[in-house]
């Protein structure tokens, strides 16, 4: 593929749509849209991103012994989906910094240890170039009402048991079932 041009297209609040004007392989020219958290990209090289938009916190209880789920009212879907705590790093802050908030404001619950970190990944690489980051750590309180009146959250905690029972029925964003997959397939 050889990249001609991007273009703007709308810009909303959180998003701004793009399209990118490639040829191909047999000398086609295509236009591919996409969406992105950047407002003002202009080249190729902008599409790559320098820095973490969002994070996602991945918290076990202080056993370790059942993971934090969000059950969450997603608009896009229309449903409710099972997801990880997650939102965007404010302007100045640090990944840390935005996963102790974003989880103290969605679920009411304290990120008390800081277990692992990992590096940035896309969110939705098929029509997005939004990056992620994941804080691993445990956490601990009372669980709050969220804090944000345009979002409906339930956080809860689950069990490996549960979780494999879950994953059989229940509707997940992509990273949070493929992570809980996993994790409920560890040995203790």
């Amino acid at each position: 593929m050889k990249f001609k041009e991007l273009t703007k297209k709308e810009e909303g609040k959180f998003i701004t749509r793009y399209d990118i004007t490639y040829e191909t392989a047999d000398n086609k020219e295509k236009v591919y849209e996409i969406i992105s958290r950047q407002k003002d990209m202009n080249d190729f090289e902008a599409l790559h991103g320098k820095k973490a938009d969002s994070v996602v916190i991945i918290a076990t209880d202080e056993s370790g012994e059942r993971i934090l789920v969000c059950k969450e009212f997603r608009l896009a879907v229309g449903d409710w989906v099972y997801n990880f705590p997650a939102g965007l790093i404010d302007e100045g802050e640090e990944p840390i910094e935005s996963a102790k908030r974003e989880l103290r404001e969605e679920t009411g619950l304290e990120l008390y240890e800081i277990d692992d970190f990992i590096g940035p990944s896309y969110s939705a690489v098929g029509f997005s170039n939004e990056i992620n980051v994941c804080v691993v750590g445990k956490a601990r309180g009372e669980f709050h009402e969220s804090t944000s009146t345009v979002e409906e959250i339930e956080p809860h905690w689950y069990t490996k048991e549960q979780i494999r029972e879950l994953l059989k029925t229940a509707r997940f964003a992509a990273r949070t079932q493929a992570y809980c997959y996993m994790w409920s397939k560890m040995k203790n």
